[in-house]
């Protein structure tokens, strides 16, 4: 099997714990003084693609774990954080704060990125939690002509460069087998994302931080989408999916109280409850973030 050499896209987002509101000019969210972080479904990535070196679980090896993020010089924060959490190195593509690119866009940003840097893998999230648009990593998939398998519960490597992925569905679960290179999108339930220790946070800051333009990739921020206005109360994927997940709870403990009052069994239910989201989606580290300590950037 061919040593694999990882690609990982990692966006920064407004935090996920803060509620967003609306400019005064009703074009978007405020973002001014608003705390930022990586977005959840990056550090999904950057934790799958480190623990796949630890447990050595590629046959051929990992070469080398990259994170790329397009945004501005803040952004250079969640890619330090990504190096303490194990990756190797980093490319920071700069782009004007506020200027938020599209998702072709940065599908064709990542797909210089992987022809310039030879990666056979690219790790990323399933979305970001600031627009959902769900649509980068098929996008990817398609400028390259790669498979892909999106929203990721579990990865395994086999023999002759194969690679199984499971992901679920409604209802259900469905594994997936293709051939690499290949695109992974990751979802909630494959890891649970590490604290970064002090040592290596300190490590984080010698390691390498390439800085590019979108001009080096042969890109522009041209959008072809104008958003014309924006109104009403936001609030962010991750506290819905906490939300459904404390309904369903609620739901099944409410069959379980009608079951025992009526003194018959509760059938096995058909479902499974969605991923408890626990606190390691604010790992500690991210208190060295507000000191100037913490890593961070923007792609996905």
């Amino acid at each position: 099997m061919s040593a694999l050499r990882i690609l990982v896209p990692v966006k920064r987002v407004i935090d996920y714990a803060v509620k967003p509101r609306v400019n005064k000019a009703q074009t978007g969210v405020e973002t001014a003084g608003v705390k930022h972080s990586m977005n959840p479904f990056d550090e999904l990535s950057v934790e799958e693609s480190v623990r796949i070196r630890e447990k050595k679980s590629a046959p051929g090896g990992v070469e080398d774990i990259c994170v790329i993020s397009a945004g501005p010089t803040k952004a250079q924060d969640i890619l330090r954080t990504a190096m303490a959490m194990g990756a190797d190195r980093a490319i920071h593509v700069e782009v004007k704060e506020g200027e938020d690119l599209e998702p072709l866009s940065v599908a064709k940003l990542l797909k210089a990125a992987v022809e310039q840097h030879k990666s056979n893998l690219v790790i990323l999230g399933k979305q970001s939690i600031d627009d959902d648009a769900n649509q980068t990593g098929q996008m990817l998939a398609g400028l390259l002509g790669w498979p892909q398998a999106t929203q990721a519960s579990k990865v395994e490597f086999g023999e002759n460069d194969s690679v199984s992925v499971t992901r679920e569905i409604d209802g259900g679960a469905e594994t997936l087998k293709a051939k690499l290179p290949m695109i992974i999108t990751t979802d909630l339930r494959l890891n649970e994302p590490r604290y970064a220790s002090l040592p290596n946070i300190m490590k984080a800051k010698k390691k390498p931080l390439e800085k590019k333009t979108l001009a080096d990739f042969g890109i522009t921020s041209e959008r072809r989408l104008k958003v014309l206005k924006v109104t009403g109360e936001f609030k962010s994927s991750l506290a819905l999916l906490r939300r459904q997940q404390q309904i369903t709870i609620n739901d099944f403990t409410s069959s379980l109280e009608t079951a025992e009052t009526r003194g018959s069994q509760l059938p096995a239910p058909s479902y499974k409850v969605p991923h408890p989201l626990t606190p390691h989606i604010t790992p500690k580290w991210r208190a060295h973030e507000s000191r100037g300590e913490g890593g961070g950037g923007e792609v996905s």
